[in-house]
């Protein structure tokens, strides 16, 4: 699940698409990690033994607890780990239960998808092929953004290349491929997509031309959610510049600060009594998208110019200070032991009151706090929210969020 990556990677593969020139412009940035990269590589191992455990054979047990507890004494060990494993594992065998006879099953393969991509290469996490049928899934340890299989580019070409890969033990009798994403941070439904294996190669072939320009550079620069990842995306001045094309806006009001009658009329019709150039809602709905975009940007140019002042650099008109900060004892237990030895009592200086339900479906496991608490358990609808239209939750309903909660 971890590795040396290609120049273009499958993982990456939404990246270059879209923006050809990514590759080779991000090429002369320093690769970088975080803990949130760790973290995900030690859950990924978590899970790889843990499907060991259920699909191995002929395994060194002895080994395997080891490497286990190993991992546990690492430093972005979380207990959740071995639960969000317990739920791909889960996963797997539930595929496996799928195929009508047992299906071969193996893990951590490597897979070469260069007929499509120059050099391509990378690491699927578990591969299962029988009765016609190719399926593969990939584990994410993320919480912040649902990664879909529909139309993941990632996925399709690992599946290209687990095509390849068992070409020469299966030949042509692999029809179907399936691939599925579980992801038990953010959801308990993993994310699929099935297709035939002749609409999978056409897609394959569809890419051949992008996935060459980005490989030879010369690729083309377009900026959009894809940049969030990009080594490069607080220095590019293409991106700068299609955010500050917002800018063309700035003469424009919206439709709240006129009366309702005249915001109604058409444009010509408001032109003709004086009334400023105004955004229609549609000009609003696209300049809301522009909009999220152009608030990620700043957020990378804020923490680029932190990172280079930090280093040494100037960057003309900001510099660093040190933020606020809370105070805090410098022994607490030394600082106990004096009020109780002033007279204080343990009432008086300890507050002791129930966790909160995240933190006790954290301390018993998702299954068991489910298992004894779903009767007792209210979820009241959230406050209107704005998002985009793409987001898979159901529009707002003004009537349903006032009975939300009731039984």
């Amino acid at each position: 699940m971890a590795g040396t990556h290609a120049f273009l990677s499958a993982s990456s593969a939404h990246r270059w698409l879209n923006c050809t020139a990514a590759p080779s412009f991000e090429a002369q940035f320093p690769k970088t990690t975080s803990a949130y990269a760790d973290e995900g590589t030690l859950a990924h191992s978590i899970c790889e033994i843990y499907a060991k455990r259920k699909f191995g054979v002929n395994l060194d047990r002895k080994k395997i607890n080891a490497e286990l507890a190993k991992l546990k004494r690492a430093e972005y060990y979380d207990p959740e780990m071995l639960e969000t494993a317990t739920t791909y594992v889960e996963y797997l065998v539930e595929k496996a239960m799928s195929f009508p006879n047992s299906p071969y099953v193996v893990q951590e393969i490597k897979v070469d998808f260069s007929d499509y991509v120059p050099q391509g290469f990378g690491t699927c996490d578990c591969v299962m092929i029988g009765d016609g049928k190719l399926h593969i899934t990939d584990y994410k340890h993320g919480k912040g953004v649902k990664v879909e299989a529909v139309g993941n580019p990632q996925m399709r070409l690992y599946a290209l290349g687990a095509l390849k890969h068992f070409g020469a033990i299966f030949g042509d009798t692999i029809k179907t491929v399936s691939m599925g994403i579980c992801q038990p941070r953010i959801s308990e439904y993993p994310s699929e997509e099935e297709m035939t294996v002749d609409e999978l190669r056409a897609w394959g072939e569809s890419i051949k031309p992008l996935a060459d320009a980005a490989y030879n550079g010369r690729g083309e620069y377009h900026s959009g959610a894809w940049c969030k990842f990009c080594r490069g995306k607080a220095q590019c001045k293409a991106r700068a510049d299609a955010n500050s094309a917002l800018a063309d806006f700035k003469d424009f009001i919206t439709p709240d600060k006129v009366a309702p009658e005249i915001a109604k009329l058409p444009q010509e019709a408001r032109a003709a009594l004086g009334v400023p150039n105004m955004l229609t809602d549609e000009e609003i709905g696209s300049l809301l998208k522009q909009g999220a975009e152009l608030v990620k940007w700043y957020s990378d140019l804020q923490e680029y110019a932190l990172g280079a002042i930090l280093e040494g650099k100037t960057v003309p008109g900001f510099k660093v200070v040190a933020g606020k900060s809370a105070r805090a004892f410098s022994d607490e237990a030394k600082v106990f032991e004096l009020l109780r030895n002033v007279g204080y009592t343990d009432e008086q200086l300890m507050e002791h009151k129930p966790k909160t339900l995240a933190g006790l479906e954290k301390v018993i496991g998702k299954k068991q706090f489910g298992a004894l608490l779903s009767d007792y358990i209210i979820k009241p609808m959230g406050k209107p929210t704005l998002v985009d239209e793409s987001d898979k939750r159901e529009p707002y309903n003004a009537a349903a969020a006032d009975f939300a909660g009731v039984t």
